[in-house]
């Protein structure tokens, strides 16, 4: 599902150069559950964010699902976002203004579905993380654990090929963080491919396989 190859990342500050990544070799394979573990400062998020294109590499090859994600347009990798990858993100970023059905409809409006379809899968979706009856709450009438899992149904309601998750339960307490990690075995049970960032061992041992950065590199 994923082939990641000499994936390398450099910040620049004006003269300084900070080399996050340095040469990533990566693969994951169709319904894969792997948990991404190392320090702060591993490069774990920055890697994520490579694979996932929320941002570019400085070099190197990412291929997903049998595309060479590397050398498409700004408009070509939006499309391929909205279409094939999911997201979760440790601060929800759900819409304020929108309930959670509005939330989860959002990408598949987006996707060009009818109002009334893409209502009608983002209550099912809701529904399937225990928040049928969330479905016309603000995300400020909702408790931490309650906006992510909003967030993980907006994330999955359109099918993707993989559902990236950075720090999932960063920002909840222990009930809330075993939910979703809950969902998350479930999802992957049925076949989801699943990428996490977590700095969280107990959570970590959820994933089938757990990758260990040190320093810009894979060391396990």
């Amino acid at each position: 599902m994923i082939t990641v190859k000499e994936l390398t990342k450099t910040f620049k500050d004006g003269d300084k150069e900070t080399r996050v990544l340095k040469g990533v070799d990566f693969e994951a394979p169709n319904g894969d559950f792997i948990a991404i573990m190392g320090r702060s400062g591993a490069g774990k998020s920055t890697f994520l964010y490579q694979m996932s294109l929320l941002d570019i590499p400085t070099s190197g090859q990412i291929i997903i699902d049998g595309s060479d994600v590397s050398s498409l347009s700004s408009a070509e990798k939006t499309k391929f976002r909205l279409e094939r990858l999911g997201y979760v993100f440790q601060d929800y970023a759900l819409l304020p203004d929108l309930t959670a059905i509005e939330n989860v409809a959002l990408p598949l409006l987006m996707l060009g579905e009818t109002k009334k379809q893409a209502y009608k899968h983002a209550q099912d979706m809701l529904t399937q993380v225990g928040l049928g009856h969330r479905i016309d709450n603000l995300p400020s009438e909702m408790s931490g654990g309650e906006q992510q899992r909003v967030s993980v149904a907006r994330a999955i309601v359109h099918k993707p090929k993989i559902l990236f998750a950075d720090e999932p339960t960063a920002n909840l307490d222990n009930i809330s963080s075993k939910q979703v990690m809950e969902i998350f075995k479930e999802l992957n049970a049925g076949g989801q491919t699943i990428i996490m960032v977590t700095h969280e061992e107990e959570y970590a041992q959820a994933a089938k396989r757990i990758v260990r950065l040190d320093d810009g590199r894979i060391v396990s």
